[in-house]
């Protein structure tokens, strides 16, 4: 097992001795209004319960099922009102990224990258990601063992990046159904990097609509609890004031109103699990 060591997001730590990270937000940006509102409301959140946030929105879902599909405003307009959710909240900012070249950009205005679960195994990805200097969150991809992210790991410390997060969002289990290998969140915590878990992505149901993804949204609770008890150094949430009326994973996303009692709960099992750790000593 390698020796973990916190990721530096801007003046943000994810990893051992560190409050939990919480990367949360609409998954889509819709508007500029929207995004201001739920990051007010989280801003207030972060504070209230000691939690390290990012916001986080994507300027484009190119990996919709349907082509038809609302993607978002595109990186230009996407990374502008990213910026002004910063400048007004003084969050630190996430989005996805598909192409090598939006790594340079997108790190400009955000203080963590994210790579898509599609596209974990993208070297140039990875390698343009790393180059900007900027801290790195690969979702593992659902065709992906746990133990096979050490490959995307070994790509972002050989381009230069030492600040890394892997985030488990579940695994295929047949066709239009995922579900989690706790046991792969230990396993990826032993390749020595900060360890995210995605508890509303793990709960889709890909295609489950036709032309859309579904989702359970009452199991969103559980899995983070049950990743809590297991260890994890951030929680990946998607909360929208209406999720319903959301254009991208509804179905998957925490009604920002009852996000603080989410929290509040799964809080609860991450204190337990650092009370523990701490009473085992080192490993």
């Amino acid at each position: 097992m390698n020796p973990r060591l916190p990721a530096h997001l801007g003046a943000l730590r994810c990893g051992p001795g560190f409050p939990l990270l919480l990367i949360a937000g609409p998954c889509v940006i819709e508007s500029e209004a929207i995004c201001l509102q739920i990051a007010e409301r989280l801003a207030r959140l972060a504070t209230e319960l000691d939690l390290q946030l990012v916001f986080k929105a994507s300027f484009d879902k190119a990996n919709r099922t349907s082509g038809n599909a609302f993607r978002g405003p595109g990186s230009e307009e996407g990374l502008a009102i990213l910026e002004r959710v910063r400048e007004r909240t003084g969050l630190a900012v996430t989005t996805d990224i598909h192409l090598p070249e939006q790594a340079r950009p997108a790190a400009q205005v955000c203080d963590l990258l994210q790579i898509p679960a599609f596209l974990c195994r993208q070297t140039d990805l990875l390698l343009a990601a790393a180059a900007t200097g900027r801290a790195v969150n690969v979702k593992k991809g659902q065709f992906v063992a746990p133990g096979d992210m050490r490959h995307a790991v070994a790509k972002l410390l050989a381009g230069g990046c030492q600040d890394i997060c892997l985030c488990e969002r579940g695994t295929f289990f047949g066709y239009g159904r995922l579900v989690n290998d706790f046991g792969g969140l230990t396993e990826m915590r032993a390749l020595g990097v900060a360890v995210i878990f995605d508890g509303t992505h793990s709960v889709q149901r890909p295609a489950s609509r036709g032309s859309a993804t579904g989702g359970e949204r009452a199991l969103v609770e559980p899995l983070c609890r049950a990743a809590a008890a297991v260890g994890i150094d951030g929680l990946f949430l998607e909360t929208h004031p209406d999720p319903d009326s959301s254009p991208s994973d509804g179905p998957n996303m925490v009604p920002l109103d009852a996000l603080r009692g989410v929290l509040e709960r799964v809080l609860r099992f991450h204190a337990a699990r650092v009370a523990a750790d701490s009473e085992r000593g080192p490993s």
